[in-house]
């Protein structure tokens, strides 16, 4: 029995329990492929001071076969780095340091590698770039599970060399290189078992909360039906570098304190304190010392259990200032209205960002954006704009035509919509005749899109999207406790509120607690939860004060159509009983009319928009919109897209 017992390397276990990094099905591992690449790329350009650009590509290869190809403009990598990074798990240069980053652990972008190789039997493809000057670096990788360790399987094992200039052009010919010409940057293909599926959780839904979180990246996508879509950058500036801090005293374990200890080069147990640790000044930790009954000249290498013990119970008991904040670097409310008003159509947008707050040692920041109303442009749309789509529509059925074009409008809201205008999902768009145009032009307006409609929840830990286990996580609990009802919104008790309203959520931090290594659920810390409250209710407050006056608003208007309707009635009676002059005290009674319900007169319109100049005092970081815009520019849009996919075709 015992000769049987071997040691499991990390990539052997993961390989038989790729469950637990987001490969548990078909679809998911397609999404978590894209996410891993995705996420790699924007840190290498940020952390080089490079505006993103990412290139995405998935091209269907076979029956449930996909082949994933990820660019960006970054610097490039060395070559000896490279089947390292891709070919080894939990090898990185993320998890060691206390800083903001979006990968933590090392293991994701070689993980999907894994899955590829297990599923499909292909290596993963990697061609890096450092300068215009030098020779890239084309490898194809496979992990030896067994050992953890790189396989490189072309060049006789040390890839293949890509001279600058046109012999390099030629060589990515002849070997068949996919490579979008720059002068910097890593490309990373993967071809590997998986499912296209549109909707939430696909890789589509994912790019467009990216581009949310991340203004300054550009993202080009080209789906696997050779669609393409382009996430313009909306903001110039890089966001600021987080630095890396020493964990804090507050956030270290017994077990963590005692290897520390012995692996110490510091002379003192006081230089160790200050040496090892954020915030411990000498008179911080002469306190700590003096707490546990240790000289602070003593060795730290000769401090047994108890000692070290002492000296974690003094450690909790000292009061230390909370760590650095310059670790984590938070999206910003300008830039979060900017993200939203982007992608997500609404009418009314508030933003908020709380203070930096501490869980454990490590400190963090919530980050809370709003969009309310603004629904789908599907009830807004004109005919005539709507007969022009139908027209240069490459649908291949309404059904698809109603829940592709429209923002905020998904295939259940479709349906209604065909069910209301008689016709059946599978017609083509460009085939409809006059009448069908107007049946279907009247059910779009008639058809009530919001009936049932609950919150959208975007969520998000250093600017990545979290995509599943959404119930699990603290964001989404918090969420549900939150009394919504207080803000305008009809909610049942421990259920997310209904209405059109997009809520995200932004936890950024050097160490994200996440509930499993698929990094899909951030668990839920007292200090978490607590902040995330306080940053929902802030942006609730506005959103009270908004939806406040526009049914005031409504309500008076109501009310003026009221008098109106009788006024003249009222001063026709008048003139015949005592003869007053009927037209002037026409005007009288308007003008008293006028008076008594003012607040018709506020400068919003009945969908809460201002249509004057007023002072509505909703705070900072509010933006209100005409949602109508959204319409005026959609077909524009839908022109610009498919002429750049000719292009690219």
């Amino acid at each position: 029995m015992a000769a049987s017992q071997r040691d499991i390397s990390v990539s052997e276990f993961f390989a038989k329990n790729r469950h637990l990094l987001g490969f548990d099905n078909p679809r998911k591992a397609l999404l978590t492929t894209v996410k891993e690449a995705v996420d790699n790329a924007i840190d290498a350009c940020e952390e080089a001071g490079i505006l993103p650009e990412i290139w995405v590509h998935i091209q269907r290869v076979g029956q449930d076969r996909y082949k994933v190809g990820v660019q960006d403009n970054g610097p490039g990598i060395l070559k000896k780095q490279i089947p390292l990074i891709f070919g080894k798990l939990l090898y990185g240069s993320k998890f060691h340091r206390l800083r903001m980053s979006r990968g933590q652990q090392g293991i994701g972008i070689s993980a999907a590698g894994m899955y590829g190789l297990l599923t499909t039997g292909r290596p993963i493809k990697i061609m890096s770039k450092v300068s215009v000057r030098k020779p890239a670096h084309y490898y194809e990788i496979q992990i030896d599970t067994k050992r953890n360790r790189p396989e490189i399987v072309n060049g006789r094992g040390e890839g293949v060399e890509i001279p600058p200039g046109q012999s390099g052009a030629k060589t990515i010919e002849k070997h068949g290189i996919e490579w979008i010409e720059s002068n910097h940057g890593t490309r990373v293909t993967i071809e590997l078992e998986a499912r296209y599926q549109r909707g939430r959780g696909s890789v589509d839904d994912y790019l467009e909360q990216t581009a949310i979180a991340n203004p300054h990246v550009a993202i080009h996508y080209v789906d696997p039906d050779n669609n393409q879509k382009e996430y313009p950058r909306v903001a110039d500036v890089l966001p600021p570098e987080p630095k890396e801090i020493k964990p804090h005293p507050y956030g270290i374990e017994l077990g963590m304190l005692v290897g520390m200890l012995k692996n110490t080069k510091a002379p003192t147990v006081s230089q160790f304190l200050m040496k090892s640790f954020s915030r411990v000044s000498p008179a911080v930790a002469r306190r700590i010392c003096e707490g546990a009954k240790v000289s602070t000249r003593a060795l730290p290498g000769r401090c047994g259990r108890h000692e070290a013990d002492e000296l974690y119970k003094a450690i909790q008991t000292t009061k230390i200032k909370a760590p650095s904040t310059d670790c984590i670097s938070p999206i910003g409310e300008e830039l979060i209205l900017k993200g939203l008003h982007q992608v997500v159509p609404g009418e009314f947008y508030a933003a908020a960002t709380r203070p930096p707050a501490v869980y454990r040692g490590n400190p963090f920041q919530i980050e809370v954006g709003l969009a309310y109303g603004g629904g789908s442009t599907a009830h807004r749309v004109s005919r005539e704009m709507l007969a022009e789509l139908l027209e240069e529509s490459d649908a291949r059925t309404l059904r698809l035509f109603l829940s592709t074009t429209f923002d905020g409008l998904g295939t259940d809201a479709a349906d209604k919509i065909l069910k209301e205008a008689g016709m059946k999902p599978r017609v083509s768009p460009g085939k409809l005749a006059e009448k069908n145009v107007d049946r279907l032009h009247e059910a779009m307006r008639s058809v009530n899109l919001y009936d049932g409609q609950t919150m959208n929840v975007l969520r998000y830990a250093n600017r990545v999207p979290l995509q599943f286990q959404a119930g699990a996580c603290a964001i989404t609990q918090t969420l549900m406790s939150t009394n919504w009802r207080s803000y305008g919104l009809s909610q049942t008790r421990g259920q997310l509120p209904r209405g059109p309203i997009t809520v995200m959520v932004h936890m950024a931090s050097v160490w994200v607690p996440f509930t499993s290594e698929s990094k899909e659920a951030v668990a839920g810390y007292p200090e978490i939860q607590k902040e995330l409250r306080l940053a929902l209710q802030s942006v609730g407050r506005k959103l009270k004060m908004y939806l406040n006056r526009r049914r005031k608003v409504k309500h008076e208007g109501q009310r003026r159509q009221i008098f109106l309707r009788y006024l003249d009635e009222v001063a026709t009676a008048v003139h015949r009983i005592n003869q007053t002059d009927r037209d002037e005290l026409y005007e009288k009674l308007l003008t008293i009319a006028r008076k008594r319900t003012v607040e018709a007169d506020v400068k919003l319109d009945d969908r809460g928009r201002p249509v004057e100049e007023e002072e509505l005092d909703l705070g900072e970081n509010v933006l209100i919109v005409d949602p109508e815009e959204r319409v005026r520019q959609l077909l524009v849009e839908r022109r610009e897209n498919e002429g750049t996919t000719d292009e690219h075709g």
